[in-house]
């Protein structure tokens, strides 16, 4: 989902409470008459402001699923390993050769190769097989009516009005996730607005209908967005016995020639390139999981997607696409996940030592991970950034196992 903002967590999240919910739709006559004067005032058509703006309509639904998102309590493995799978693996590299001339073309003029396109399409609706059955407008419209991120997703419907006048498109056909992206690869509108070209020559740019189209957007939007060409996303990384964790986390970039001087190699314990480029380590499932470097074009692909977990799983599955191979130290799919009330007590833990782990949400970000780091570094545990069994513990008084 091309979406600028964080996508937060998984099922252990809480629905909307029901009188927020019915709060909001007691709002929503006026939300749409204040859509109205706004579609007049940016001069949309009278047919899109008459027409379609009355007829929007409040799903609750969507604020249940905008409470309880899918990126950071699911764990490394769990989320890894439901995404990047033999199936999806197998489509990939059947659609990277279908498309090859049309990919190697998209290469060429935006310098994104081919496996990364089709990894992103894989991940977002498995190559157009899940683009969501949500009606596009209405969800925009109830978010937009939300107070939580009023002022963006009224943007975006408003974008998605114009999108409806300039591309003509049928209204009642225009269904996707609950959070109002689109197509194959799940652009927002104002992605769409900002990005979409048309891949396939009609005239038109149609995210639906169109995979040229799709896979030409996200090429363009990738472009954009920073993408270095010549550039890979990263890779898995072997890290020394003496490794200073605490240097972990992608808040702490430095040149990768820094990271080989530390004696980090790659997964088979090949030496990194003693290159200028800014790197950072990541261990998205503790120190006893997988390590990663990471380079800039990581970064663009957060871009996308703010989820460590997505980004991971995009530059994991193009590699696949292209063959380089499986993990060498996959993350352990028995571990289980964290509740969100586990993390919040975590969290209040931190900010009453002074370490700032940010809001109290619930939500695993860069702020948590380094305060957890600054923790466990105090406290003489492994200071990985990573929320483990003995880091809770400790934190909640407890002794490990490990401890006794």
């Amino acid at each position: 989902m091309v979406l600028l903002w964080p996508l937060w967590s998984w099922a252990l999240l809480a629905a909307a409470p029901p009188a927020t919910v019915a709060a909001a739709a007691s709002d929503f006559p006026r939300c749409i008459a204040d859509w109205r004067r706004m579609a007049q005032t940016q001069g949309l058509p009278p047919r899109i402001v008459d027409e379609t703006i009355p007829n929007l309509r409040h799903l609750p639904k969507v604020i249940e699923y905008d409470r309880r998102q899918a990126e950071f309590t699911r764990t490394f493995a769990g989320y890894l390993n439901r995404r990047v799978n033999d199936a999806r693996i197998k489509a990939g590299r059947a659609q990277y050769r279908q498309k090859e001339l049309l990919l190697a073309e998209l290469a060429r003029k935006h310098g994104v190769p081919g496996r990364y396109l089709i990894a992103f399409w894989g991940l977002e609706t498995k190559f157009g097989e899940v683009m969501g059955d949500m009606p596009t407008l209405d969800a925009l419209a109830t978010l937009a009516c939300d107070p939580r991120r009023t002022a963006f997703f009224t943007t975006e419907l408003m974008t998605a009005l114009t999108l409806v006048a300039r591309e003509n498109i049928d209204t009642a056909q225009m269904r996707g996730s609950w959070a109002g992206a689109m197509g194959h690869t799940q652009f927002m509108p104002s992605s769409w607005r900002g990005y979409g070209t048309d891949g396939d020559g009609d005239g038109r740019v149609n995210l639906w209908a169109s995979e040229a189209d799709a896979l030409s957007s996200a090429a363009n939007f990738l472009q954009q967005l920073g993408w270095r060409r010549g550039e890979i996303w990263g890779r898995e990384a072997l890290l020394p016995a003496d490794f200073p964790y605490h240097l972990s986390g992608y808040d702490n970039k430095r040149p990768l020639s820094e990271w080989a001087d530390l004696n980090v190699t790659d997964a088979h314990g090949r030496p990194l390139p003693r290159l200028d480029l800014p790197a950072a380590i990541l261990l998205p499932a503790g120190h006893t999981g997988p390590a990663f470097v990471v380079y800039p074009n990581f970064e663009v692909i957060l871009k996308w997607n703010r989820s460590e977990h997505f980004a991971l799983s995009v530059g994991i599955l193009a590699d696949h696409i292209i063959h380089i191979g499986a993990l060498k130290n996959p993350p352990d799919p028995a571990e289980p996940p964290l509740s969100m009330d586990q993390i919040k007590v975590a969290q209040n833990k931190l900010n009453a030592q002074g370490l700032n782990a940010g809001a109290a949400d619930g939500l695993i970000g860069p702020n948590t991970r380094r305060a957890l780091r600054q923790y466990q570094q105090s406290a003489g545990l492994v200071a990985d950034g990573y929320l483990g069994a003995d880091t809770l513990a400790r934190l909640l008084g407890e002794t490990s196992g490990a401890d006794r």
